[in-house]
């Protein structure tokens, strides 16, 4: 009989970053974004929070403030699950255009690896990291490829044609949405040595070929779909059913932050939808997760949730476990792309 702690956590590239870089998207793109509307580059013309977030350091006070948090959360998450003392760590993650190209875009894929290496700081744009660390620093982790190998098998015992790979293909180790899960577990470089096992979503589907990871269109055609929020669920579902008959201790964890501004066009991509968020989450608190499975893709791409497509999954085993959450934070923004969620549910 296997046991499960369910976390929900964020994996925040900008917090990764000193304050004073200014790392997060909005001021770049407020520089070079041309779908932004000339009037809404300027300040003067946001909504009041958005205005005070902003400040008249553009966000650097802030952002101090918003980081340790989400860091304050991410230390307690870390507490419970050494305390769990887990034997592998499963974490639904979107890929965006990082290991899986235009060769193939599988809907799910359990990344079954023996070793993980991995340098995340490549991906900070020369800019130095908050720890001190070397930008071309190799972290490494153990994967679970018998968890792995066990879990695809029964997912497919259970009707659910699951993908899975024993090495990567385009991305060297891990994707950020891992990668930077696994920093923030690790604040204090004390060490996260719980073996990985990485479960990639195509959580960006008509976008993820077409904008290939960034904010410009390198085509007119969308690609497929992302799965739907109920098949993630569905998917979530299998995975809770397939690990609870297992010999296991399983951290299962869901990393993203929520509805993303640059992936919002109703807001003209420099806020988020926090309403949606909102509605989202008091959803979430109460276990009313019927509500979660009734959202259609059409309204998670017009509120741009996309990556919330990893708690679907998350939800999904938590509904089959009869869990509901404790959260530790919900982290406001409007200036700081997208609101953070981190969540305990035992």
């Amino acid at each position: 009989m296997g046991e499960i702690l369910g976390v929900g956590a964020t994996h925040y590239p900008p917090g990764l970053v000193p304050d004073e870089y200014k790392p997060w998207p909005l001021v770049r793109m407020l520089e070079s974004d041309e779908r932004i509307p000339p009037h809404l580059k300027d300040p003067a013309n946001w909504p009041a929070p958005m205005r005070e977030e902003w400040g008249d350091d553009e966000g650097i006070t802030s952002h101090k403030a918003h980081r340790a948090k989400v860091l304050k959360a991410f230390q307690k998450i870390r507490d419970e699950i050494d305390a769990f003392n887990p034997d592998f760590v499963l974490i639904w993650g979107d890929d965006q255009y990082e290991n899986f190209k235009e060769d193939i875009i599988p809907p799910f894929c359990v990344l079954a690896y023996d070793q993980i290496e991995f340098q995340p700081f490549k991906r900070t744009r020369g800019r130095p990291n908050i720890w001190g660390e070397p930008e071309d620093k190799v972290f490494r982790s153990p994967g679970h490829q018998e968890a792995g190998r066990y879990l695809v098998t029964g997912l497919i015992n259970k009707g659910v044609d699951m993908s899975y790979a024993y090495k990567p293909l385009h991305e060297e180790g891990l994707g950020h949405a891992f990668a930077n899960t696994l920093l923030y577990l690790d604040q204090d470089r004390s060490g996260f040595d719980y073996p990985i096992l990485p479960v990639a979503v195509n959580c960006y589907g008509s976008n993820i070929i077409r904008m290939r990871g960034g904010s410009n269109e390198h085509s007119d055609e969308p690609d497929p779909p992302s799965p739907t929020p109920k098949r993630c669920m569905e998917i979530g579902k299998a995975t809770a059913q397939v690990l609870m008959d297992s010999p296991y201790r399983v951290v299962v964890m869901a990393s993203s932050s929520w509805s993303h501004a640059f992936l919002t066009k109703k807001n003209n991509w420099i806020y988020p939808d926090l309403p949606a968020d909102r509605v989202l989450l008091e959803h979430l608190k109460a276990g009313e997760y019927d509500k979660w499975r009734d959202y259609s893709l059409a309204q998670i791409e017009d509120s741009g949730q996309q990556e919330v497509l990893n708690w679907f999954c998350l939800v999904g085993a938590m509904e089959e476990l009869g869990r509901k959450p404790e959260v530790l934070e919900w982290a406001e923004t409007w200036i700081f792309n997208a609101p953070k969620c981190l969540a305990l549910f035992k």
